[in-house]
C-alpha cells in the first residue's frame, strides 16, 4: 500500500542531454532510455512542423527523407540549436520515461557542457519547463561523469576526467566536489564524422552519408597503430556518390587513412588534456600522476584512444567500462542523494 502510494509521486528524471544521444534514468528504476537525439519532422506549406518520430526511427530517416520531411538534431556542440524541436523532443522522453501513475510533473536533473552561456542555460531549462517539468537543476558534464564513473569527487585527492560526447569534450580538474579546473571543447564524435566524410570527399571525390561516416568511425576507426597485423592491413568498402559522375559509387580506403581522416579532430582533444594538465595546480598534478586520467563518453571508445593519451602525457589512462553511460549514472545518482544536488548544481 505505501509502495504504491510512493510511486504517485517517484517520477523524478535524471538526463544526460548529449547531442548524439540523449539518456535518461527514473528515480529508483535506473536508466530506462538511450535514443538518438534526432526528431523527424514533416513542415506544411505554411511552414509549421508536425513531428513524425523522435530517437531511433527518426535517426533512421537521415539522409533518406523527400524535401517535406527532415531529420534534425536539434542539438549542436552540445546546445540547443533548435528550440521549438527540442522541446518536442524532450516532451517525448519524459513522456516515454516517466511513472504513469504519477500525477505530479517530475523534477528534472540535466548534465550540460562546462562551457555553457547563461543564455544557453535559459534555454535548457525553458525548454525542459515546456516539455513538462516542475522543476529543472543543471549540473555539468564532467562533474556528472566523474561521479557516475566512481571518482573521488568529494575527497581531498584530484580526479581527472575527460568526457567526450557527441558535441563536446569536457576535460575537467576535479577536488573536494568542484571542479579546480577544465578545459571544454567543442569537438566531439560529430565532428570526427563529419572529418571522415570530408576526407573522402577531398581525397577520392565521393560523397558520404552522416550515417555511413558515423559506421566507418565506429567500426574501424582508429586513432593508435594496432597489434594486429591482419586487422591494420585491411581495406574497408565505402559506398557513395561520385562528385565527378553523379553515379553511386564504392571506394576502397585502409585503416591508416582513417586515421589519417581523425587526426585532427583527436588533435584537438589530446590538446585540450595537456592544456589542462598544464595548468592543473601541481599537488593535484601529483595525484593525477598516481590516479591516471579516466575517459568517459562515446568518443572514449574510440580504438586507440587510450594509448594515444598515454604516449602523449605519459600518464595511465583509463576507460571507463560503460563510458557511454557514465554521465547520466551520475546524474542518476545526484538524483538519489539529493544532498549532493546543492554541492554540485549550477546557479
Amino acid at each position: 500500500m505505501f509502495k504504491s502510494f510512493v510511486s504517485y509521486f517517484s517520477n523524478d528524471l535524471a538526463i544526460d542531454l548529449g547531442t548524439a544521444n540523449t539518456l535518461v534514468y527514473v528515480k529508483g528504476r535506473g536508466v530506462v532510455l538511450n535514443e538518438p537525439s534526432v526528431v523527424a519532422v514533416k513542415r506544411d506549406v505554411k511552414g509549421g512542423k508536425k513531428v513524425l518520430s523522435v530517437g531511433k526511427e527518426a535517426k533512421e530517416m537521415v539522409g533518406r527523407t523527400p524535401s517535406n520531411i527532415e531529420a534534425i538534431k536539434p542539438l549542436k556542440d552540445g546546445v540547443i540549436a533548435d528550440f521549438e524541436v527540442n522541446e518536442k523532443m524532450l516532451r517525448y522522453f519524459i513522456k516515454k520515461s516517466k511513472n504513469k501513475r504519477s500525477i505530479f510533473k517530475p523534477r528534472i536533473i540535466i548534465a550540460v557542457p562546462h562551457g555553457i552561456t547563461q543564455v544557453e542555460k535559459k534555454a535548457v531549462k525553458e525548454s525542459s519547463i515546456d516539455a513538462g517539468a516542475r522543476e529543472v537543476y543543471l549540473v555539468e558534464e564532467p562533474m556528472a561523469a566523474a561521479i557516475g564513473a566512481g571518482l573521488p569527487v568529494q575527497d581531498a585527492v584530484g580526479s581527472m576526467v575527460v568526457d567526450i560526447g557527441g558535441g563536446t569534450t569536457e576535460v575537467a580538474v576535479i577536488s573536494l566536489g568542484g571542479i579546480v579546473h577544465s578545459v571544454s571543447v567543442r569537438v566531439g564524435g560529430d565532428k570526427m564524422d563529419s572529418a571522415i566524410s570530408n576526407y573522402i570527399k577531398k581525397k577520392y571525390s565521393v560523397l558520404i552519408g552522416e550515417s555511413t561516416a558515423e559506421r566507418i568511425k565506429i567500426e574501424y576507426g582508429s586513432v593508435f597503430y594496432l597489434d594486429n597485423e591482419d586487422e591494420e592491413n585491411r581495406k574497408i568498402f565505402v559506398k557513395g556518390i561520385d562528385l565527378i559522375t553523379g553515379v553511386p559509387s564504392s571506394i576502397e580506403i585502409s585503416m591508416d587513412e582513417i586515421r589519417e581522416a581523425l587526426k585532427e579532430p583527436v588533435g584537438i582533444i589530446v590538446a585540450s588534456v595537456k592544456d589542462a594538465l598544464e595548468k592543473t595546480p601541481p599537488e593535484l598534478a601529483s595525484d593525477i600522476v598516481d590516479r591516471g586520467i579516466m575517459l568517459t563518453g562515446g568518443g572514449a571508445l574510440l580504438t586507440g584512444l587510450d594509448k594515444l593519451l598515454h604516449k602523449e602525457t605519459g600518464l595511465p589512462v583509463i576507460v571507463y567500462e560503460e563510458a557511454l553511460f557514465a554521465v547520466v549514472q551520475g546524474v542518476g545518482m545526484i538524483l538519489d542523494n539529493i544532498e549532493l544536488l546543492g554541492e554540485v548544481v549550477m546557479e
